[in-house]
């Protein structure tokens, strides 16, 4: 199988999977690091995979989405973004609203 074909099966097989440095765990640069934060905060059950482990899928990545840095999010097979994207969506209320009208579990919370 093409790096294409294991990447495409991943963003399609999983309802939400984020392509980041290190893992969900342990994140290995803060830009992912954020973005595991929101996905945990909203309590969004995801994939992360981590592109540090294999040059081949770091680089096919890349090349999949057509957007050059990492990490990027994909939500039921779309590509959503990359940090920036996230933080200023979760930010908006937008990221909630998408993966609400996408049928998955948003932890709602009380306005601080």
């Amino acid at each position: 199988m093409s790096i294409e074909q294991i990447i495409d099966n991943e963003v399609k097989k999983n309802d939400v999977v984020l392509f980041m440095k290190g893992t969900p765990q342990s994140p290995m640069c803060g830009f992912s690091g954020q973005v595991v934060q929101i996905l945990d905060y909203l309590g969004v059950p995801y994939k992360g995979l981590n592109v540090l482990e294999d040059d081949e899928l770091r680089n096919g990545i890349k090349t999949y989405s057509k957007w050059p840095t990492i990490p990027q999010l994909y939500v039921k097979g779309e590509f959503v973004g990359g940090c920036d994207i996230i933080r200023e969506m979760f930010q908006a209320g937008e990221l909630q609203s998408l993966l609400k009208e996408r049928g998955l579990p948003v932890k709602e919370r009380a306005p601080a």
